[in-house]
């Protein structure tokens, strides 16, 4: 039960919601540090609800692991809704700081050294999730575009049993947008400042080549090596061979394989003359124009020189990060998701994989709730 003090007379109740927008006073809720905030839980309460929403593969199973944890009975709703409220503060405090080193890169202010012995490297891929907002042509998929930064100091690498080298990464960050290109770059110029872009001595941006990706690295990061990831490359070939060969044929294997050989050995002329009766067409039916999709990343798959160098050539990261921010808690059977929804799942998501939940989410939402309070 809810005790207010309410105003003795109409003028005090007008000056009182001129002042705060309240019609009354609650001091317990505000002994308890409540006041000003929604749903009536406390911050402590509300965090640890939003973990659980990103943590589990939905909200109502979130709904089953506060109650077995926490041991509080808290509907699947109130578990989206506050979620929603906590993920839309990590991400707009996301936005304003994301804004605020995109202006300061072209306003110049931002100052480089690269005192870091080792590699910087950046991921971004695209991947899509059904939502309940249909587009101009009807479609309700949308493309979250997913970047990833880590750098070489932050690989652990060993020899197998089979005397085959492994690697894990021992920390990275995660930056999720459900939007633009043009927003997502902000997000990730923030991600690779923190990670530790410009004190490198070497810039690689791992990617499937798609221009987007290209046009972006050019304005934010001029001195990268791009590398076309290799496995996608391949993916491509196999697909242009299926189409160029009778489905009958083994011969489409074959070439494919002869070609992907090429092209790691860095001999992509040879395979642009061989191509170059496909530089204007396609196959019949095929979605990939090959010639053009290698001519587009001519200077990204030097492959030689790269494995020289020791840089990674597979993109094998952010595939692994697409199915653990983005597949595997919104992209189940049958969900559909409110866009802001969607993007504040991510938010969380992202912060929690990436072992940034104090920083990014505790400390701001309480400063948050700090405020409201304060307000009342």
């Amino acid at each position: 039960m809810r005790y207010y003090l309410k105003p003795k007379d109409n003028v005090s109740r007008d000056r009182l919601i001129k002042l705060t927008g309240a019609k009354g006073v609650a001091p317990l809720d505000s002994l308890l540090g409540l006041a000003g905030l929604p749903f009536k839980i406390t911050p402590d309460a509300m965090l640890k609800i939003a973990f659980w929403a990103q943590n589990q593969l939905s909200f109502q199973r979130a709904e089953e692991a506060i109650q077995e944890i926490m041991h509080v009975r808290i509907n699947d709703d109130t578990v989206r809704l506050v979620s929603d409220f906590v993920g839309k503060i990590v991400f707009e405090n996301d936005c304003r700081k994301a804004s605020e080193a995109y202006t300061m890169l072209h306003e110049g202010k931002l100052r480089f050294s690269k005192n870091k012995r080792g590699v910087l490297y950046i991921l971004a891929d695209g991947a899509t999730l059904n939502t309940r907002l249909k587009d101009d042509v009807g479609s309700t998929w949308r493309e979250n575009k997913l970047g990833e930064v880590f750098s070489s100091k932050d690989i652990y690498s060993w020899t197998d049993k089979k005397g085959k080298r492994q690697h894990k990464l021992q920390k990275k960050e995660y930056v999720s947008y459900l939007g633009s290109a043009v927003e997502f770059q902000k997000h990730l110029l923030l991600s690779a400042l923190r990670g530790g872009y410009g004190q490198f001595e070497n810039t690689v941006v791992l990617s499937d080549g798609a221009a987007w990706i290209r046009n972006m690295v050019e304005e934010l990061f001029p001195d990268a090596q791009q590398i076309l990831d290799y496995f996608h490359l391949c993916e491509n070939v196999h697909t242009f061979a299926k189409h160029l060969f009778d489905p009958d044929s083994k011969g489409a294997a074959s070439w494919a394989a002869d070609v992907c050989t090429k092209l790691k050995a860095s001999k992509s002329d040879l395979v642009l003359r061989e191509l170059e009766q496909f530089k204007d067409k396609k196959p019949n039916g095929c979605p990939v124009n090959l010639y053009g999709y290698i001519s587009n990343n001519i200077k990204n798959i030097d492959y030689v020189a790269y494995e020289e160098k020791g840089y990674f050539i597979g993109s094998g990261a952010i595939e692994s990060g697409n199915k653990l921010i983005v597949q595997d808690r919104l992209k189940r059977a049958g969900m559909r998701w409110n866009h802001n929804t969607a993007q504040y799942i991510l938010s969380l998501k992202s912060k929690a994989e990436s072992g940034l939940w104090h920083s990014d989410v505790v400390i701001p939402f309480l400063s948050h709730c700090r405020s409201l309070s304060c307000c009342f």
